[in-house]
């Protein structure tokens, strides 16, 4: 197995959002373009009979792990967004977890894909998972029938709404020039690098949640479908039929 795993950069506590579900943030580094991007990104803790599943995965420090060994057993690591998976191998060696995406997503980490989200159930009860059809690179959000709904998304929509520790205050200023900070944000620049189509958002507008929980951004509580509502409208005369 792969070992130069990326290093467990700073991140705060897991707190509880809901019952059985808990959230960290922490951050993430990349360089694009020679252009250092520093953001902050969540990792949501799904916990169900005393397993827990990682989506949207964030590599936690030897403390952070003892934290979450506390709230059970990792069994699960679901990788839900195509820019995002570069902790999933950690977790898949470090608890010889099961790891759920699409097949064909690239994996360039070291992670093997146990069962592919394309063709098998979730392995959360009360669940379920919407799939982009129209994108260029595979992106599901999910959906926990629980509390109204908590709808998670990875990139898709976003929410961040001011600067967290986690920022530089570049990149923060970055992310706000081109429209990537605002609640339930559909941002430009995945649009631009997805290229949905009308139809899967219009899809997304029949879904039942009241909550927002994205792998960006504090989560959303009591008003996300009003908000994802008014960022489909803003964003559909741009995009295809």
């Amino acid at each position: 197995m792969h070992t130069n795993f990326s290093p467990a950069w700073p991140h705060g506590e897991i707190i509880q959002i809901f019952e059985d579900i808990f959230m960290v943030t922490g951050t993430n580094i990349i360089v694009h373009d020679g252009v250092r991007i520093q953001t902050s990104r969540n990792m949501l803790i799904v916990r169900q009979k005393r397993e827990l599943t990682l989506i949207n995965s964030v590599r936690l420090s030897d403390n952070g792990l003892e934290s979450l060994e506390k709230l059970g057993h990792v069994k699960n690591i679901i990788r839900i967004g195509a820019f995002h998976g570069r902790d999933d191998a950690f977790y898949q060696s470090h608890y010889n977890a099961h790891f759920w995406s699409f097949s064909s997503l690239e994996l360039s980490h070291g992670e093997r894909i146990d069962f592919d989200l394309n063709k098998e159930k979730l392995p959360l009860e009360n669940s379920q998972l919407f799939v982009f059809e129209t994108t260029s690179y595979p992106e599901g959000i999910i959906i926990l029938n629980i509390a109204g709904g908590v709808l998670i998304s990875c990139d898709s929509i976003k929410n961040w709404t001011k600067k967290d520790k986690y920022f530089d205050k570049e990149t923060f200023a970055l992310m706000k020039s081109l429209g990537s900070i605002g609640e339930a944000q559909i941002d430009a620049t995945w649009l631009q690098a997805m290229k949905p189509s009308r139809e899967d958002f219009e899809k997304i507008l029949c879904l039942s949640f009241e909550h927002l929980v994205s792998a960006h951004g504090e989560p959303l509580r009591n008003k996300a479908k009003n908000s994802v509502q008014d960022s489909i409208i803003n964003i559909m005369p741009f995009l295809n039929k």
